[in-house]
């Protein structure tokens, strides 16, 4: 949690999904540290998710853990459901949660497909359905989806999970342009190669990244940076902002 004498998001209400660990854990804690409550969804790893409440309450802020398989589209409405219950309301949606699994093309199975395209682009779908009679009261309502630098730059061996975060960023200009007359913004931040541990390893990546290893800056991206991003996002600062994709990459796709 950052910059906490700045509560720009006081009295707000934030839902962030897959928020146990790394880029979600960091946007559920610079919402906190900038006053929202916030609801950390996980699919199971509940001792994170109490992790991630336990830094926010520490801190002084409010937040519930909730835990929800958001492949399951009444597990979604739950999810919401159980938000509203704690807080009453919904200003923020963050859809985080996200799969990456490899496979050749002529190995990957329909199911395989499917799974992946549930997770990443079906439950942002559900998602916003399920938040968006709550979303509507609000006068600051927000959403901002959490897309790849690989869909934009292709990566072998990711066929689904390419298309699916392609279509996410289709979704969001259609969502900003169908929305913005109720007051809603909608983006779109896509991370570069980030700092996060994967398998239990910070330094186990795909294949794929040692083309993106260059970065303009020379490093990986840490989360709070990616996280500082849909801050301002959210914020009273980023109003005048829709239908864009942001890229926090340090320099490894320049469109």
């Amino acid at each position: 949690m950052s910059n906490t004498a700045n509560q720009e998001l006081k009295g707000r209400v934030a839902l962030v999904t897959g928020a146990s660990r790394n880029i979600g854990r960091a946007i559920a804690l610079e919402l906190a540290g900038a006053g929202a409550s916030v609801a950390v969804v996980t699919k199971s790893d509940i001792a994170a998710a109490s992790g991630v409440v336990a830094e926010i309450e520490g801190l002084g802020g409010r937040a519930i853990t909730v835990v929800a398989d958001i492949a399951d589209p009444e597990g979604i409405k739950r999810m919401v459901a159980e938000t509203i219950g704690a807080f009453g309301q919904l200003d923020i949606l963050v859809n985080n949660a996200g799969v990456r699994p490899e496979s050749k093309i002529e190995d990957l199975t329909f199911a395989e497909w499917r799974q992946v395209f549930s997770v990443i682009l079906d439950a942002p779908f559900f998602t916003i359905q399920a938040a968006l009679p709550h979303l509507v009261k609000s006068d600051t309502a927000a959403i901002v989806n959490i897309g790849g630098l690989t869909a934009y730059t292709g990566a072998a061996h990711r066929a689904h999970v390419v298309s699916a975060k392609a279509g996410l960023d289709g979704l969001t200009k259609a969502l900003a342009l169908e929305l913005a007359p109720r007051g809603i913004t909608v983006n779109l931040v896509s991370p570069g190669l980030i700092d996060t541990v994967r398998g239990g390893h910070s330094t186990l990546a795909p294949d794929h990244h040692k083309k993106h290893a260059a970065m303009v800056l020379g490093r990986r991206g840490r989360p709070e940076e990616v996280a500082a991003m849909i801050r301002h996002l959210v914020g009273p600062n980023g109003r005048y902002l829709t239908g864009q994709t942001i890229h926090v990459n340090g320099g490894a796709y320049l469109p």
